[in-house]
């Protein structure tokens, strides 16, 4: 609960009004009862109509007063909880944004998406809440037993005793059950993730007909978070009844003892009254009470989870330069003896970064690029082929060796310095739902003779300039509406617009033609001869070009040189090649 009053405390001035106001609201409410046996028990008796109206009158007054300064203290609470919760949403999605890859893994997508949204809706409602019934709650209860005791003591002896119970009900229940919405809450992650699965995968899950199989595993999950859901609303909901039942029974207790009292003539009529009015009250407080505790218990949970992303700590620092001891070599990009393994994924982050029992993924990687040449990277699937570009651009840091770009230590550069180096075309990179210019533009300030030439280098030019409104021609939602073909080329012109350093080409382009894939790394090589381009592949014909081409097989290098170095001395090159193009001359 502590993020749910630090968000509080950052409006605090606005908050204190709400209270403020709401606690004033409150007790002009608590004056009518007041007013209405006094009406009652001394004007009434007097027999004049001019004392009546004047108590009348200043009754509804202080009705309208209560009501005003209720609503308004409503509106603003309600705006307070709107601003934090912009404001804590805006901070977990920046704080999303810069989660290393190891905490990315080990938080998880779905989860993270659900304490984006449902975790935040709850801490929202929370947040309204106790700028709210927190304050109109405990001073109808107490200020209700308070004004009790004063008009009848003996009477307000039943609240007396039956207030303890009724608050032990609502803190029992409550400590019991945060840990069952913490339960709802991973349920609703395992719902979000096969939700998101397959929305990705619509496509291959109607081709291969596995509807139903989807449908069924969608059910199991379902079920489990709509059993875990019951089984802590029903738990949440015990205080309810049971309250009721308790101040129902307190409420015929002070009946039969009021009318006792008044028949005896050691109370008024009009006080019995006020009383029972009183008691509705400390009842509205109790139960708004017991909501507030059925909201903290679910608010609890949802902010544990949203503060273990804000809290997370800065996992990859920027070292000073004196600190990596950086080799001298005169490779614009090099790798000196890297080995990486990832992390098992969890959903606790602190589980993550263990780093126990892991399997590596590569193992004593060197090699080095000089500025303007080309390194194709080839291999078979799960082989450490990208794993070697989330190393580059420091998404992970290696567990042992070191990756240089430019002379420097990748881990002495601050995260936008290194990667405005780069043009990136990852395997399935988005398409945004946008015209075309914006998707290669991408939020930069680019010129028209920049974005052009994107575009030509990328033969991307080939389809725009064949639809009737270019540039401006709007994409669907993951360019659903344009071919794969299409699709690569517009990423590629997206990776060349910036007019990078280093190029990384990632499996880009798999679905291009022979001739298209080689009209564009002719236009590469060609045009941008500065550019030190990687690309990954699963072709020989993509990579036969490069300046060297790296040779991985299970996180190893077993083999490295150009096309026809790699040809004599590497047999798992000469398979691949073999296999592809049919023959070794």
């Amino acid at each position: 609960m502590n993020l749910i009053f630090r968000y509080l405390n950052r409006y605090r001035g606005s908050v204190t009004f709400v209270m403020a106001t709401k606690l004033t609201g409150t007790m002009t409410e608590l004056m009518l009862p007041y007013i209405l046996e006094h009406i009652i028990d001394e004007v009434v008796p007097l027999g004049r109509l001019g004392p009546v109206l004047f108590w009348g009158a200043l009754m509804a007054v202080m009705a309208v007063i209560t009501r005003f300064l209720n609503v308004t203290a409503n509106r603003r609470g309600v705006e307070n909880a709107h601003n934090i919760a912009y404001d804590m949403r805006q901070e977990l999605f920046t704080k999303t944004v810069n989660l290393s890859g190891s905490q990315f893994d080990a938080f998880g997508l779905p989860s993270l998406t659900s304490r984006m949204t449902s975790d935040s809706y709850n801490v929202q409602s929370c947040m309204q809440s106790v700028q709210t019934i927190c304050v109109r709650a405990p001073i109808l209860m107490l200020g209700g037993v308070i004004v009790a005791m004063i008009m009848d003591f003996h009477l307000a002896m039943i609240l007396c005793v039956l207030l303890p119970v009724l608050i032990a009900i609502c803190i029992g229940v409550s400590y019991y059950g945060i840990p069952l919405y913490n339960r709802v809450q991973e349920r609703l992650d395992d719902v979000v993730r096969i939700m998101r699965e397959n929305i990705t995968g619509i496509r291959v899950v109607k081709a291969l007909s596995k509807e139903e199989y989807e449908k069924r595993r969608f059910g199991f999950a379902n079920d489990a978070m709509a059993e875990s859901d019951i089984h802590a609303s029903t738990v949440m909901a015990i205080p309810t009844p049971s309250m009721q039942l308790i101040l129902n029974s307190g409420l015929a207790l002070v009946v039969i003892a009021g009318a006792y009292r008044v028949n005896s003539g050691a109370m008024k009529s009009g006080v019995i009254l006020a009383f029972l009015t009183y008691f509705n009250m400390i009842m509205m407080g109790v139960m708004g009470m017991n909501r507030i505790f059925m909201m903290f218990s679910k608010a609890s949970a949802s902010a544990d989870r949203i503060d273990l992303v804000l809290q997370a700590g800065t996992e990859q620092r920027v070292f000073a330069e004196e600190e990596t001891n950086a080799p001298s070599g005169d490779g614009f990009i090099r790798f000196e003896h890297v080995s990486f393994s990832y992390g098992e994924t969890a959903t606790d982050a602190k589980e993550a970064f263990a780093g126990s029992g892991r399997e590596k993924c590569l193992s004593d990687i060197s090699f080095t690029i000089k500025k303007g040449e080309s390194l194709g990277i080839i291999g078979s699937t799960g082989c450490g082929k990208s794993t070697i570009l989330n190393l580059l651009m420091r998404f992970y840091d290696a567990d042992e060796g070191a990756v240089y770009v430019d002379g420097r230590d990748v881990r002495t550069y601050e995260k936008d310095e290194l990667h405005r180096k780069f043009g990136v075309v990852f395997q399935n990179d988005m398409v945004f739902n946008d015209t075309l210019r914006r998707n290669i533009e991408f939020g930069r300030e680019l010129t028209e003779a920049e974005t052009r030439s994107a575009v030509e280098d990328s033969m991307a030019a080939e389809f725009i300039d064949g639809l009737a409104d270019g540039l401006e021609h709007e994409a669907a939602i993951k360019g659903a509406n344009l071919s794969g073909g299409q699709k690569q080329r517009l990423l590629i012109a997206r990776a060349l617009a910036g007019n990078p350093q280093i190029l990384i080409l990632d499996d880009s382009s798999s679905a291009l033609d022979y001739k298209t894939d080689a009209s564009l790394r002719k236009a590469i090589f060609s045009r941008r001869r500065d550019t030190t381009t990687i690309m990954v592949a699963q072709r020989v014909s993509s990579v036969q070009g490069m300046t060297n081409i790296l040779v991985l097989d299970d996180g190893r290098c077993i083999g490295y040189g150009n096309h026809a170095h790699l040809l004599k001395t590497c047999p798992a090159y000469q398979s691949i090649y073999q296999a592809q193009m049919g023959s070794l001359s």
